[in-house]
């Protein structure tokens, strides 16, 4: 009997260890782990696929730098912004098949917004200079400008050299390519940056400041309407060209984008588009 009880203690202590070694079941997914899980899926999305999921591309810009991007009136007296920039971009758009939405915005936020991630592109004549190729993708060249350093035609024989300007007020668009030019050619003048080129350019027919730093497209633009404007002189700058601004790592976007400019330069359509945007720069309002 007392060997039956004994028997009976091990079966019921070998069935309480079994139990004990029983594999834990899996916890539930944390909320917070899915939620995690799906943003890192998110990220490693491609970015075409992200803008065709959305049904737009988002390309920002600041339209105040005719004939690159500005804005004017149309036909039914509504404010719309037009410019060989915005040609480009619409190209893009509808290579990809979607929608463009424009983001106007000062000059020096596209590249931060570019960052945050609120736009696709930064279309607004940037030049990929080497301290904005560190941070930033830039496309092929897709319109070869130039820089200049304006001053009123009346000063003609006044001022002909940078050092003319020492003490003087020269003036350029904050977080641009003009501003550094600025700074390197007339470090010893007084610096005058503004948000807006039609600030920069105002500053100067009004006599307020005595030089400006403007691209050269630019420049041209504005002295058909102030003819008191004249070029001092061009600006050496190794890159004169424009590129389209990418967030780092949006290969796939970088590469359709420059297959667009590709097939624009080689089938003449951005020359048109250049050629338009001239035509109606007149027209631009504020």
């Amino acid at each position: 009997m007392k060997k039956l009880i004994a028997l009976m203690l091990v079966l019921i202590l070998a069935s309480s260890f079994a139990a004990c070694g029983k594999p834990a079941e899996e916890p539930a997914e944390d909320a917070g782990d899915s939620a995690q899980q799906e943003q890192s899926e998110t990220a490693a999305t491609p970015t075409i696929d992200k803008i065709k999921a959305a049904g737009k591309l988002v390309v920002g810009t600041s339209a105040d730098f005719a004939p690159y991007e500005f804005h004017i009136l149309d036909e039914n007296g509504e404010d719309k912004i037009v410019g060989f920039d915005m040609d480009l971009a619409q190209a893009i758009a509808d290579h990809i098949g979607v929608e463009l939405e424009i983001k106007d915005m000062n000059f020096d936020s596209i590249l931060i917004e570019l960052q945050a991630g609120t736009v696709d592109l930064g279309i607004a004549g940037f030049s990929p200079d080497p301290e904005r190729a560190e941070t930033f993708d830039f496309s092929d060249i897709y319109y070869f400008g130039g820089q200049s350093f304006a001053i009123l035609e009346s000063n003609k024989d006044k001022y002909t050299s940078y050092e003319d300007f020492t003490g003087l007020q020269v003036a350029a668009q904050t977080g641009s390519i003009q501003a550094d030019l600025l700074a390197e050619n007339t470090p010893n003048a007084s610096a005058v940056l503004l948000k807006t080129v039609p600030d920069v350019v105002m500053e100067l027919v009004s006599g307020k400041v005595q030089g400006a730093f403007l691209e050269t497209a630019i420049l041209e633009n504005y002295m058909k309407t102030y003819p008191e404007i004249i070029e001092m002189c061009p600006v050496e700058y190794d890159s004169e060209g424009s590129s389209v601004a990418i967030a780092k790592g949006n290969d796939d976007l970088l590469a359709v984008v420059n297959e667009v400019i590709a097939e624009l330069l080689e089938s003449g359509k951005m020359d048109e588009y250049v050629a338009a945007a001239n035509e109606i720069s007149d027209q631009a309002i504020a």
